[in-house]
């Protein structure tokens, strides 16, 4: 198909904190040394900030660098954390306040902001389109272009008006060809290209493999005499006890609202799990009932994490092309934060890719100098300090892993003189259905637990129905022949949207795909124990639509 194309020095694809930053740097020291540049970024969402979700902490050491006088410029971060309590949920009605010495330094919030990370991300292409960025956002990256060469050419963005079938509709457009001399892959995690330039490239080689985790979050207007801005909460244990690692958050944001939240990591071995349920079963604990009672369910959302770490983050540079922020896996474990660390690895993307640009590089080279500037950067050592976070609690569990963590960055500041690792992806070791405890989930109260379509329905999501399915089968055949019988078959439970069901039907049972209902979460792309579920990117502008998330 011949396509209309347009030209720029950088395609950036991903407009979250990763994506924007590196564009602002690209256009801020081109303009502080005289010199033209032409940077594009492409978003999925229908607006910059509809795909973004996260906690949010916010550390704002990156965020300094690249605007300095982000105080004046009107940047969103108002609240700054005021009350910072971890809690150890015993059971189903007890909660153990931990001492504040007994808390992993990494885990100290004070000084940080609690944010919505959409509205940071909404601000910062503000700032970019003003140094002269162009930010497109409805246009998903559905494609890598690649030179003769074999070295990364730009992105094709998606086709608009194909039919369920695949086949042209009316009102047909053809993607568009963004050719660039350097594409910085910027998809946030799980990124459905990345995946595929890290196969192409190795950028694994020799890495652990990425770690995940679910992160489902609520938004809630909350009783004015129970608001207490600047409010932070984390904690462990009930409900997943030993079912699966992970955490909770509850944050007390601007605007008399709150977020409450719950990870859940993704190498749990129960196929009976479901994620959603745990977080609605989470918020009836007495702990963050309190908080929530008398309040309004506003928003809901879902997102898979990176949590793999400094021993999963892969390389990130290639001919042509460089992969930053959660697409890598820069995500700090340690600190259960990785805005400021996903924006960092954007700067320095953008100084890599700005001075080669500088001194007349045509572009479709590898960056190998963006290897230096980042072990000589703050983000490096971060990250090698939290190397050992996640897997001592992978490989030691909650209680000798945490007592590991507290005495390594406490007494060693992260720098003990050996790694440990996890070399099982999260997919592996499912147990069999009937070889696992049964586990049957209270039905909603409406009151703080909800059912799924309900939260979905929160979420906006919008997508046009009558477009080929984004969620493809490698073999259609596998979850009734496979899945089924040996693991009930854990899409129906560990999507947070109700995106699969099995279904009766006249040939038997088959499974159903609702694929109008996805968050763009990427769990199922991660946690299918057969690898068979791809995540593709559907018409841009579809998916969810958060407020304020």
């Amino acid at each position: 198909m011949q396509r209309e194309f347009m030209e720029f020095d950088v395609v950036v694809v991903g407009a979250g904190p990763a994506g924007l930053a590196a564009a602002c740097r690209l256009a801020l020291d081109a303009r502080a040394e005289g010199r033209a540049i032409s940077v594009c970024v492409v978003e999925k969402g229908a607006e910059v900030g509809a795909h973004i979700l996260s906690g949010a902490l916010f550390d704002s050491r990156a965020l300094d660098e690249l605007f300095p006088d982000w105080r004046e410029r009107g940047a969103p971060l108002h609240t700054r954390v005021a009350e910072d309590e971890v809690y150890l949920l015993r059971d189903a009605q007890r909660a153990r306040r931990l001492p504040v010495a007994l808390v992993p330094e990494s885990m100290h919030n004070g000084g940080h902001y609690i944010v919505s990370l959409g509205n940071l991300c909404r601000w910062l292409a503000e700032q970019a389109r003003a140094l002269g960025v162009e930010v497109y956002p409805g246009f998903a990256a559905a494609e890598v272009l690649y030179r003769e060469d074999g070295a990364v050419a730009g992105i094709v963005t998606g086709d608009m008006g194909r039919g369920r079938d695949g086949e042209p509709g009316p009102g047909f457009m053809p993607g568009m060809e963004l050719r660039a001399r350097y594409t910085l892959f910027a998809e946030g995690c799980r990124g459905h290209l990345g995946k595929q330039l890290i196969a192409r490239f190795g950028l694994d080689r020799g890495r652990d493999p990425q770690h995940y985790g679910l992160g489902l979050k609520e938004l809630w207007d909350l009783d004015p005499a129970k608001y207490r801005p600047g409010r932070v909460i984390h904690g462990a244990g009930w409900p997943l006890g030993g079912e699966a690692g992970g955490g909770f958050f509850l944050y007390h944001g601007e605007g008399g609202q709150a977020v409450v939240g719950l990870i859940v990591d993704l190498d749990y071995r129960n196929p009976w799990l479901s994620p959603f349920e745990e977080f609605q079963r989470l918020k009836t604990h007495p702990l963050l009932a309190a908080e929530l009672a008398g309040g309004r369910r506003v928003a809901y959302g879902a997102r898979a994490i990176a949590k793999g770490g400094f021993n999963a983050l892969v390389k990130m540079t290639m001919p042509g092309a460089l992969l930053i922020g959660c697409d890598a896996g820069t995500l700090d474990v340690a600190r259960i934060k990785g805005s400021h660390t996903a924006m960092k690895s954007g700067l320095l993307a953008a100084e890599a890719v700005g001075e080669a640009l500088a001194q007349g590089d045509e572009g479709g080279r590898e960056l190998v100098d963006f290897e230096r500037r980042y072990r000589d950067s703050w983000l490096f050592d971060e990250l090698y300090r939290g190397r050992n976070f996640g897997p001592a609690l992978r490989r030691l569990g909650p209680w000798a892993g945490g007592a590991f963590n507290w005495a390594e960055q406490k007494l060693f500041g992260g720098r003990l003189p050996f790694t440990l690792h996890c070399r099982r992806g999260d997919a592996e070791g499912l147990q069999p259905a009937d070889a696992s405890r049964k586990i049957d989930y209270p039905r909603p109260d409406g009151v703080l637990s909800f059912d799924r379509l309900s939260s979905v329905h929160l979420a906006n999501v919008g997508h046009r129905e009558d477009q080929p399915c984004h969620l493809q089968l490698a073999d259609p055949a596998l979850p009734v022949r496979d899945n089924l019988p040996r693991y009930a078959e854990p899409a129906q439970r560990y999507c947070p949207a109700g995106v699969y069901e099995i279904v009766a039907g006249p040939a038997g049972e088959r499974l159903q795909i609702n694929g109008q209902n996805c968050l763009h979460c990427k769990s199922c792309d991660i946690k299918d124990p057969a690898g068979n579920i791809h995540w593709t990117a559907p018409e841009g502008g579809g998916g969810p639509r958060y407020p304020n998330m």
